[in-house]
């Protein structure tokens, strides 16, 4: 998947998120919905004004909006668990708790 298509899958995650209509969200951003829908399928990319103008609508930083960990595949994710797991060993029970809430 290109970098496009990750950021645009991300940001309709943090927008969705928000409850936020992708015409109420492109009146925030003052760009067309046309816009914002080809940005979130990754036809388009976006200026550093709208970056800015999305971080600032969405209360996220840089780092969260351009965050695509959860696009990796399943085997890297549970390695990259596991690394923090042995780096965090007094964590592992917290984790266990979360983990079971969720799946439960």
């Amino acid at each position: 998947m290109n970098f496009k298509k990750k950021f645009g899958i991300r940001l309709k995650e943090l927008r969705k998120k928000r409850n936020l209509s992708q015409e109420k969200f492109s009146e925030m951003l003052n760009i067309a919905q046309n816009t914002l829908s080809n940005i979130e399928t990754g036809l388009n990319f976006c200026t550093a004004d709208t970056i800015e103008k999305i971080l600032l609508n969405l209360g996220v930083t840089p780092s969260e909006l351009f965050d695509f960990k959860h696009f990796e595949s399943d085997e890297n994710l549970i390695d990259e668990i596991n690394e923090i797991l042995k780096n965090n060993p007094d964590k592992i029970k917290e984790i266990y708790k979360i983990i079971k809430a969720i799946v439960n």
